[in-house]
């Protein structure tokens, strides 16, 4: 007859139970504690970088929101004289570019009367605005005045080196002495604008009255300057010249 030997299972001494029973416990207490500490740091650096997304998504929006500012700054044919704010140069120039979907305001810095010296005289107030681009154009008063080119280009040479100097687009329009000073006169002060646009580098638009001054049904009856629907082709032609430099 063969012997059967039976495993038995010793049962545990006193107190022995109650240790194994409570260092189970003590194992899955803390297992449960690293778990809550993973899971709320898991948490924290989700709520982190959700708000850290939420942040930068409002400054994106926000700039994006902000227009940029262009500065029309010049003389009575940017001041609006002899017509209402709204329907001056810049003015109706600031709709046309809302029009196109151009989230752009334009600033009116034009003064009746002023010549080359007066702008660059308070040319930092225009820069301090930080603009995207500055229209300038002045020059129609110191031909009219028959002052000195020498004079109005050295002026306006130091406006443009000033614009640069901070980092300023600019587009330069250009000014015709009247007819009826001479030849001589007319040959000293066209040829500035196109020379100093090509010294500094910057676009040229050659006349702000082009397409306007030729026809009488675009002028004011003082003769000179545009009426409402003269702005308007101002504006119009304009248009895409300013839409290349500032896209």
């Amino acid at each position: 007859m063969v012997d059967i030997v039976k495993n038995t299972i010793q049962p545990p001494a006193p107190g022995q139970e109650k240790f194994r029973s409570g260092h189970r416990r003590g194992i899955g207490a803390r297992a449960l504690d690293g778990l809550k500490r993973a899971v709320g740091s898991i948490m924290s650096h989700r709520i982190v970088a959700t708000l850290a997304l939420i942040v930068v998504t409002v400054a994106a929006l926000s700039n994006a929101s902000a227009p940029r500012t262009i500065v029309a700054f010049g003389d009575s044919y940017f001041s609006g004289y002899g017509l209402d704010p709204t329907d001056s140069f810049p003015a109706q120039f600031e709709r046309a570019l809302r029009e196109h979907g151009r989230n752009i305001r334009v600033l009116n810095q034009g003064v009746p009367g002023e010549t080359i010296a007066d702008g660059l005289a308070r040319l930092d107030r225009a820069l301090a605005a930080k603009p995207a681009l500055i229209i300038l154009e002045l020059g129609a008063n110191d031909a009219e005045q028959r002052l000195d080119p020498a004079v109005s280009r050295a002026n306006l040479d130091r406006m443009l080196a000033r614009i640069h100097a901070a980092h300023v687009r600019v587009l330069l329009c250009g000014a015709i002495a009247p007819t009826e000073y001479g030849e001589d006169y007319q040959g000293s002060f066209d040829p500035i604008y196109s020379s100093l646009a090509a010294k500094h580098r910057v676009p040229l638009y050659p006349f702000i009255l082009d397409g306007v001054a030729s026809d009488s049904d675009l002028i004011q009856d003082d003769g000179e300057h545009p009426n409402e629907k003269g702005v308007q082709v101002m504006v119009e032609r304009i248009l895409p010249v300013v839409e290349k430099i500032v896209r």
